[in-house]
Order: C-alpha cells, then structure tokens, then sequence
C-alpha cells in the first residue's frame, strides 16, 4: 500500500486551518514538542506552553498558532512520511493531546446502537449477528436516528420494549436522558498518525471505530477537533459490558490525529454537526476493501450536550479532556466465511478522513506485539525539567 501524503493528511483547506499538534524529536533533550503548520513548514510551539494542554487554554491561543515564532522541524512533507516508516524517524507526528484525560461516548448513532444490542445479545458470537440484527429490527419497528433521547416517546418505546422483552442496557444510554460517556484511555497512551494500532491478542471480532474527537479546556470550552479511532473488540464488551475496560482500552488501541484544528472564523461546532466521516480499510493479506460514511447529522445527541455530561459541577477535568463524539459505522460485511461479519486482519490499513479534518491513518497490530507505552507522566515531567 502506498504511503499517504501530506495533501491527503491535512485539511483541505490547510492554507487557512490553525492546526496544533505534537512530534517527536530527536535532540540534545529527546521528547514531545508542540507544532503548528505554516506554510506547509512544522514550527515548534512550544515556549508557549509546555503541555498541549497548556496552549488550549490560551486566549491568544488564535495570534499564537498564526504568528509565534519558533524554531522549524522542516516540511510537514517529512514529518508525514517520518509517521509512515517502520519504525518512524524523528521528527514524526505523535497524538495531539498529551496531559488530557481521553473520554469516549458510546451508541450515540441508532446504527451503532442496534450493533451494541447485538453484541450482547450474541454473547460476543459474530455467527449469530445477522440473525439477531433482522430479529431486533422487526421487534423495534421504528427508526430509532428520529427518537429524542430522554424523551416521552423514548420513555414510551422503552416501556414497550421491556414488556416485549427487547430492552438492553445500550437501548437505555442510546435514548435515555443520561448518555454513555467512558474513560477511553490514559494520558499520554493514544497513538498518532502512521502508528499501528493494537487489538487485545484475545479477540476474535474486533473493528475500527472512526469518530470525531473534540479538544475540551478545563473551563468546558471546546477549542478545536481532530479525528480519532477508538478501536473495539466487539466479542469482549460482547460478553460483558463490564468488560468494557478490557474491550477498549489496551496498548495503542486509541489513535488521535493528524491535528487538533482549532475553532475560528472557518471552522466551529456548526463545520462539525455537518461533517461527514469516511472510513476506509484495505486488507494486506487478503485484497480486502471496505469502505463507509459516518453522517454527524444523524447523531442522536448534540456535540455540546455530550460535553455538558462530561463537564460541569459534577466533575472537572483540570487539564481539559479529548472526547470521542461516537460512530455510527461498524462494519458487518462478511470477510472471513459467510455469516462472519467483519473482523481485522493484522497489518490492515485504516484511513479515517473528513475534508476539514484531513486523514488519520494507521496500520493494525497485535497489542502485545507492539512498542509497549513507556512515555507517561513522569517521564514527560522529567523531559520538560531538562528543557
């Protein structure tokens, strides 16, 4: 597969987009630095605040990412080809968010909804999905994208159901009043553009889950957004939703990126309830293509109601979080056998794009196989102390 450049990787209008990212450089002090992209030149920012999550809570945090000076890392050309070699060679991109806590939303789509109840109701068994999918359809006879979540009609439908025997737990944080929001992974864990992401070796039916991913400060603002993969097993949470830790959160099993792209004159909330997110999977072992669309205007609940769960008197975030907004994208194309559904192979590649965004795109490996996380807190604290 040919490697992905650095017009695919950026906004479509990158010219005008204020981006902010993180990579890696090899100098006197090796570690994390923070990026802009002029020109199509990479400019350390970092004097201007030593966490990304220091340089989100700016309020000339517009003037900085235009005009600051600082010293230039060559090419944004280099740093995306960096991120694509194995292993890659500094400068290369990391995740964009470094300090801030990685929450997720879950079945915030009626499709992925419908997925998380087949999930459990299939025991973690990807053969008896598509039987449970047409069961579940006819027994719910409604499209469920045009129910108001905590609603009376929700209310109604829930009553419904439960006489029928069809409610679940996902049917509850999908059109309930209160929405499904997770830890996803820890600080400083999340991948970047061009890294391989990781599948728990236990996983049998797993899939990419390509969302948009919103930039928070501590104040509840949203400064910006970038893409996200926030890599399932389906047959772990399958069986259990308490095994939703082990289901999500594994070495290198969320990926961010390229860039956060910062709200301004150009791109808010409104770019984003409009976006379309497209997703692409192409097989190395098998010549496998798939390809599909998440549609944020199907999305059941707003962008900035799912920040007001998050946020607020009932808890504080004071380094700010990155908050997955949800998929409604699970592929279910057989792959491996009829009645098998979708499930990844090693070294598949993943591209998840939205034009106002660019591309993220990651390989597929094996969570125990690769790269163990070895750069945390302490150890960016101790980098930052040397600088």
């Amino acid at each position: 597969m040919h490697p992905i450049s650095s017009t695919d990787t950026l906004p479509q209008d990158a010219d005008r987009a204020l981006l902010v990212g993180r990579a890696w450089q090899e100098d006197a002090n090796a570690g994390p630095v923070l990026i802009t992209v002029r020109r199509g030149e990479v400019i350390d920012l970092t004097e201007y605040g030593p966490t990304m999550a220091d340089l989100l809570e700016r309020d000339d945090l517009h003037n900085v990412v235009r005009s600051a000076e600082g010293p230039s890392l060559g090419p944004v050309d280099t740093l995306v080809a960096n991120s694509q070699m194995t292993p890659p060679q500094a400068p290369y991109l990391l995740a964009p968010c470094d300090v801030q806590a990685i929450k997720a939303c879950g079945v915030t789509f009626a499709v992925s909804l419908l997925e998380r109840v087949i999930e459990e109701q299939a025991g973690g068994d990807p053969a008896r999905a598509k039987a449970l999918r047409d069961d579940l359809q006819a027994l719910i006879g409604t499209d469920l994208s045009q129910i108001v979540p905590g609603s009376e009609e929700a209310a109604s439908l829930k009553r419904a159901l439960q006489e029928t025997g069809g409610w679940s737990q996902y049917m509850e944080v999908g059109i309930g009043p209160d929405a499904e929001v997770f830890t996803k992974a820890q600080p400083l864990s999340s991948v970047g553009f061009g890294a391989t992401v990781g599948l728990h070796p236990g996983s049998k039916w797993n899939n990419p889950e390509p969302e948009i991913v919103l930039a928070v400060d501590s104040q509840g603002r949203v400064r910006g957004a970038t893409l996200g993969n926030d890599v399932n097993l389906r047959d772990v949470e399958g069986r259990s939703a308490l095994l939703l830790g082990k289901a999500k959160d594994n070495n290198a099993s969320c990926s961010l990126g390229p860039f956060i792209r910062v709200f301004d004159a150009h791109f808010d909330i409104d770019t984003l309830r409009a976006c379309q997110v497209s997703l692409r999977i192409e097989g190395a072992d098998d010549d496998f293509v798939l390809q599909g669309e998440s549609d944020m205007r199907e999305i059941s609940r707003d962008p900035l109601d799912l920040v007001r769960q998050t946020i607020g008197a009932h808890h504080q975030y004071p380094d700010g979080f990155m908050l997955f907004l949800g998929t409604m994208f699970s592929p279910i194309e057989d792959r491996d056998g009829e009645g098998q559904g979708f499930t990844h192979h090693l070294e598949d590649r993943v591209s998840i794009a939205t034009p106002s965004l660019g591309t993220l795109v990651n390989s597929v490996g094996q969570s125990d196989k690769l790269p163990p996380w070895t750069f945390g807190i302490r150890e960016l604290m101790r980098h930052l102390a040397r600088r």
